[in-house]
């Protein structure tokens, strides 16, 4: 497993967002459809919304890429 981190410097990043920005996904849209798949995991679990609200100390996974907020 391959684990990145981020540092955001707002309050929070949209999952989708979060996807495009750690360069998991190539468009906002392979972003949904991964997402609407459950392929995406949010602290471990599978998260379907789009707009999840990642905040500091989460952790996303997609594939073997694991990518930390800060």
């Amino acid at each position: 497993m391959k684990k990145t981190q981020i540092k955001i410097t707002t309050e929070f990043i949209k999952l989708d967002a979060l996807l495009k920005y750690a360069h998991l996904v190539g468009s906002g849209g392979e972003a949904k459809i991964r997402i609407q798949q459950g392929e995406v995991l949010v602290n471990g679990e599978p998260c379907t919304m789009r707009g999840k609200k990642i905040r500091s100390g989460d952790t996303v996974t997609l594939g073997d890429t694991a990518v930390r907020v800060e």
